[in-house]
């Protein structure tokens, strides 16, 4: 039985669509934090990264300021620091921040705006030193108002295209509706589309928020994880259909810590380290089948607190958590490969979603899971056709070797799979 929900069918799908979806290596993405980042230590998660780069640093608190490029003002040399993680084989998106420059700081919006843009564009986009590929026009620019936003969106991209006309432009944290503390509303951006190439906007699967800030799995149809998605990915088919969709933050607190005893997060909740992997890798498969382009998570590390993102890291004072582990099989399975359709998708039981290798056609992966929050499991039948099984493997939550499953097949061919929360990898080749 198919049901009809944010995930997309393969009939929903046009073919160029289906035909421009990237493959894993170009899809997963990680949320970071400039000299805090440890580039080794997570080559084996992605080679994407979203750098908060805040441009306080850059131009102090005088919005007329020198522009000191390599350097920000306290002697940080970006060049260096970039660099550094260009070769290690990270593509770096700059999420440019001014949560710490209220409008009325700007001398002069419009022009000081501009000329920073500018100046950064032409000195890490990919027509120079290419450093950065691609930069956000703010990160949750809820501070600014609705008249302040797309003024100085609009100076913001005129000089990020004037800097380098091949550096990608991303809005700042949008959604269908009005604007809120976190996100604008993505109808400011109507009209002006040629200023962008991308919709970014953050996703988390909050159930509710103060005091518990409770979150749920991704494919739970009570909450608006995947919808709000949606709802940008519809906008844009309409409004701006030549525009990608990113997902730049989305995640899962896992800590060892106990609750709080007293103060703002004495009621926060939060999830076991192993829902934190679970959750996290079947995001990604949900994402996979939608229309978007990137999808990053928030965060990279973390130091265990019990408390709202303060807990939201692949690694724990970075010492690898069961989610690193998870993430890092999934990058290392599926990278070359693509979504191609559902092979079976049962609410509340099962999902199963069928993966094509981009450089060995004849290569295919399946994977299987039960999209629930229950320690569900389910018994799911499956009719490869022309394809056969080889191996199959359920997603690891550590570094030992990944065992191998038995594949148990009827006498009719079919295979016979028990789905649980964490995800089964099945390899199948065409005859």
């Amino acid at each position: 039985m198919i049901r009809i929900s944010p995930l997309f069918s393969l009939l929903a799908l046009p073919l160029c669509a289906l035909a421009d979806k990237p493959v894993f290596n170009d899809f997963m993405g990680l949320c970071v934090h400039t000299v805090k980042f440890k580039p080794e230590l997570y080559e084996p998660v992605t080679r994407m990264v979203r750098d908060y780069h805040n441009i306080h640093w850059d131009l102090g608190d005088d919005t007329q300021a020198s522009i000191d490029f390599p350097f920000a003002k306290n002697k940080v040399n970006w060049e260096k620091m970039y660099g550094e993680w260009v070769e290690d084989g990270y593509e770096i998106d700059a999420a440019l921040m001014f949560s710490n420059l209220p409008a009325d700081k700007w001398k002069d919006m419009d022009a000081d705006a501009e000329r920073y843009a500018q100046a950064f564009a032409a000195f890490f986009g990919p027509s120079s030193r290419n450093l950065v590929t691609s930069a956000e026009i703010g990160n949750e620019p809820g501070h600014y108002s609705d008249e302040d936003y797309p003024r100085l969106f609009k100076a913001f991209a005129t000089g990020l295209r004037n800097g380098d006309p091949k550096l990608k432009i991303l809005t700042g944290n949008i959604h269908v509706g009005e604007s809120d503390k976190y996100a604008k509303n993505i109808d400011l951006l109507k009209g002006i589309e040629h200023l962008y190439d991308v919709l970014k906007t953050h996703t988390y699967a909050q159930v509710e928020g103060w005091p518990t800030w409770r979150r749920s799995y991704p494919e739970d149809p009570d909450i608006d994880f995947l919808t709000k998605v949606q709802d940008v990915i519809d906008w844009r088919n309409e409004n701006a259909p030549d525009k990608e969709v990113w997902v730049t933050e989305f995640g899962w607190d896992a800590t060892t810590q106990p609750q709080k005893k007293e103060g703002t997060f004495k009621d926060w909740v939060g999830v076991t380290d192993t829902q934190q992997a679970r959750y996290l890798v079947r995001a990604f498969l949900c994402f996979s089948e939608m229309d978007i382009d990137r999808a990053y998570i928030y965060f990279f590390n973390d130091s265990d607190e019990a408390s709202v993102h303060a807990a939201a890291g692949l690694t724990r004072n970075f010492q690898p958590k069961p989610s690193y582990y998870a993430v890092a099989h999934l990058h290392k399975t599926l990278g070359d490969y693509r979504f191609t359709r559902i092979v079976e998708e049962q609410p509340g039981k099962c999902l199963v979603y069928e993966y094509q290798s981009g450089t060995v056609p004849k290569d295919f992966i399946w994977v299987a899971w039960s999209p629930t929050g229950s320690e569900q499991t389910a018994e799911v039948t499956m009719n490869p056709g022309a394809l056969k099984p080889s191996k199959a493997e359920r997603m690891p939550l550590d570094d030992q070797p990944v065992p191998p499953m038995p594949i148990p097949m009827t006498k009719d061919g079919n295979i016979i799979l028990r789905v649980s929360e964490s995800p089964t990898y099945i390899f199948l080749q065409k005859s």
